[in-house]
């Protein structure tokens, strides 16, 4: 999970905020060590997309790309969310056009 100071948390803790844009956070449920070996994956995929990048391997770039995806889904920050209340996603979305927006405008700094 984001570090809070940096980038605040949502209240239900779903989701951290980057220049006023919601992201969606790490399954709170999924075990640490789970949850560490796939943050390691990610890192290591995120490495890999750099260095096909670099080299201008398009293949490998892919790759590595899919890599990325697979290890974000893992951790619940893509694909079906991780909570079960039924309520909607709003990764991606300004908080400002989200239900977040009064919670948001109530910061002390924008994130």
């Amino acid at each position: 999970m984001p570090d809070s100071r940096q980038y605040p948390t949502t209240p239900d803790g779903r989701y951290f905020v980057v220049r006023g844009r919601l992201w969606r956070t790490s399954n709170p449920a999924l075990p640490p060590e789970v949850r560490q070996a796939w943050v390691d994956k990610l890192m290591r995929a995120r490495r890999q997309v750099g260095l096909a990048k670099k080299a201008g391997d398009a293949q490998a770039e892919h790759e590595a790309r899919a890599a990325v995806d697979e290890a974000k889904r893992a951790l619940g920050e893509r694909g079906p969310v991780w909570w079960t209340d039924g309520a909607p996603d709003f990764n991606r979305k300004m908080a400002a056009n989200t239900p977040y927006a009064e919670w948001f405008a109530a910061l002390p700094a924008k994130a």
